[in-house]
């Protein structure tokens, strides 16, 4: 059995909408994040889940990037998730051993800081190019990751 090395987590700047951060955490709780997070905070609490989810993955809320930027991790990269010229194609990217995943807003991406500030940016490949929903982006991130780490 392979032993699993590092953590990540995942979270959502300045999220628009509480359906897609309650799919983002249930998808992180399934594919085995050690916790998630929100800048920003623009919407009220949720109200149902039946996984109970906040019984298995902690949901941390700092008021912006830069409070979620001072909290990170030791030793740890910040990859943005964001359709830029710069960014890595998800296929090809190997995930740092200690990260966390920062996904935009439904509504207008990550912030310029947060780009700049980020250590690696990778987006999605698709069909058309047009930006995907942000819970189903971090969710295909998220398994890309539980992908490979158990080949």
């Amino acid at each position: 059995m392979k032993t699993k090395r590092g953590y990540f987590g995942i979270g959502i700047e300045n999220g628009k909408t509480l359906s897609n951060l309650g799919t983002l955490w249930r998808s992180a709780n399934i594919l085995d994040a050690s916790f998630i997070f929100t800048t920003g905070k623009r919407y009220a609490a949720q109200a149902s889940d039946t996984l109970k989810t906040p019984r298995h993955i902690p949901l941390n809320h700092y008021t912006d990037f830069s409070d979620m930027y001072n909290h990170l991790p030791h030793d740890c990269q910040l990859v943005g998730v964001e359709l830029v010229e710069a960014s890595v194609s998800l296929p090809t990217f190997k995930h740092p051993e200690r990260a966390v995943y920062l996904l935009g807003a439904e509504d207008h991406g990550l912030s310029a800081d947060a780009l700049k500030r980020c250590h690696r940016i990778i987006q999605i490949p698709t069909a058309k190019a047009v930006s995907l929903n942000v819970a189903v982006a971090g969710s295909l991130v998220m398994y890309d990751r539980f992908a490979k780490e158990n080949r």
